[in-house]
């Protein structure tokens, strides 16, 4: 391709369950791109750092919450064409973690029960994830 070629973004994300089955989401800040949008917490790779890595970094950043790569286990992905970049995300599942998540970064957290995602407005490369968190933690996708 020439001249319409889009930048690839890779940016890694978690869906932290804890004990009773609910899900972690963080409210995008104002001032951010998307501000008021609910998302996974994650973040953008630096360079050299694998996914798990990334994750593990942005979790302790963000959350306060300190996690290992064999804790992090790969669900499904998102491919979306934002209008000057095109973001492919990972989405990993984590229930097991220390620590209890704290906003460091003026988002608000909130835990929500798989079922009840779809309840907060999400950027649109987050919104087809939450199809495979259902069937993940409500067998039949009630």
């Amino acid at each position: 391709m020439s001249g319409g070629e889009l930048r690839l973004l890779l940016v890694v994300a978690c869906a932290l369950i804890d004990a009773d089955g609910r899900i972690l989401i963080a409210e995008r800040p104002e001032g951010k791109a998307l501000a008021g949008l609910w998302e996974f917490p994650g973040g953008k790779l630096e360079p050299g750092e694998t996914p798990e890595d990334a994750l593990i970094r942005e979790l302790r950043e963000e959350l306060g919450v300190v996690t290992q790569a064999p804790c992090l286990a790969p669900l499904t992905f998102a491919s979306h064409r934002y209008d000057d970049f095109h973001l492919l995300m990972p989405l990993y599942v984590c229930r097991r973690f220390s620590g209890t998540p704290t906003p460091r970064e003026g988002q608000r957290l909130k835990w929500v029960r798989a079922s009840a995602l779809r309840d907060y407005p999400m950027p649109p490369a987050d919104a087809p994830l939450i199809a495979h968190l259902i069937d993940l933690l409500l067998p039949g996708g009630r």
